[in-house]
């Protein structure tokens, strides 16, 4: 009996923590094309450094001051020699997730990322020639193929949009590659990855943030109407932004990797019906059935992965974790900030 209530406990608790990471996560997607297109505050460098600055303060409050997390102690030679290269492509990812996001519809942006296993896998294949089962290749046919439909009937296409999104794909894969080197022997969770990375990160892109967008932020605080509405509108995305970490690692360790792995595409289409409702972007019935392509292939993905990795531990149970286990489901798991 106690057995059934402390199942039934953890049941709602995974249902719970991700919801909370469902509607922080497509919070956080909606504020920011809001930002771009509704308030005209067309500064995605602009955007992601208040993320990063939000991410920064909330973090160190977090660990320093609430000691919500025990801090991971890092020495100073790893904090620049691993953590800062981490956090410059760390940087240059949500960068191009915020550049897409000024150019293209939040549909179309969230399919494309949808395409970031296919990018780990052919990046690990061709620069450090690892080898995958094909059952792994043959579960990126589908979402190949949906990405290719999805892009191909888009009514709101973008080449520019679309191209930052590509790269964005490869960054959060080369991060994902990266960190299982640069990261060696740190655990770090959600909390203290935003540590330390969104400092360096902040570091990094205020510089570009100033020198090209400087101007255009200054003649827009003299020219916009509601300024104070619109100000709070940002540093509350920025705040949210921060938040989503912080749920991101509840569901991880409140869920199994299937289940966040059919969460993780599930929330996809809850952004993409959600945006749609919002900003009322056209789709077509053919980008629909490509995303949904897409998200299946992801699905179906993570489900042969983790088939794979269950009989890597089956077969060896002493030895370590198979690196498989590191490739991302769609990206979500290093959706940070």
């Amino acid at each position: 009996m106690e057995e059934a209530k402390m199942g039934d406990v953890a049941t709602i608790r995974a249902v719970l923590a991700i919801l909370q990471w469902w509607g922080f996560n497509v919070t956080v997607i909606i504020m920011n094309k809001w930002i771009f297109q509704k308030l005209e505050f067309k500064f995605p460098l602009t955007v992601s450094c208040v993320h990063f600055i939000c991410s920064s303060i909330g973090a160190y409050i977090a660990i320093k001051i609430l000691k919500m997390k025990p801090l991971i102690e890092v020495a100073p030679e790893d904090r620049w020699r691993r953590i800062f290269p981490m956090s410059f492509v760390f940087c240059i990812n949500i960068v191009l997730g915020n550049v897409s996001l000024r150019y293209i519809p939040v549909s179309f942006m969230q399919t494309i990322k949808s395409f970031t296993p296919a990018t780990t896998v052919i990046l690990q294949w061709l620069v450090w020639r690892k080898y995958f089962e094909w059952r792994i290749w043959a579960s990126l046919v589908p979402i190949v193929g949906g990405i290719m439909l999805t892009s191909i009937t888009e009514l709101s296409f973008n080449m520019f949009g679309f191209c930052a999104a590509m790269v964005g794909c490869l960054a959060t894969s080369t991060k994902t590659i990266l960190a299982e080197s640069l990261l060696h022997g740190y655990k770090f969770d959600s909390i203290n990855t935003v540590y330390y990375m969104a400092p360096f990160a902040t570091m990094i892109l205020s510089v570009p943030a100033i020198v090209l967008e400087g101007s255009g932020v200054i003649n827009w605080l003299y020219t916009y109407d509601s300024i104070v509405p619109a100000l709070i509108i940002i540093t509350t995305s920025g705040v949210l932004a921060f938040c989503l970490n912080f749920s991101i690692f509840y569901v991880i360790h409140s869920t199994t990797a299937v289940t966040f792995n059919v969460a993780g595409n599930l929330k996809v289409a809850v952004a993409v019906l959600v945006s749609w409702m919002i900003f009322r972007n056209p789709i077509s019935a053919m980008n629909a059935v490509g995303c949904a392509i897409t998200l299946v292939g992801c699905t179906f993905y993570g489900y042969v992965r983790h088939l794979i990795s269950q009989q890597s531990v089956n077969s060896s149970p002493r030895t370590p974790r198979s690196r498989m286990e590191m490739l991302p489901l769609v990206g979500d798991k290093q959706e940070k900030i």
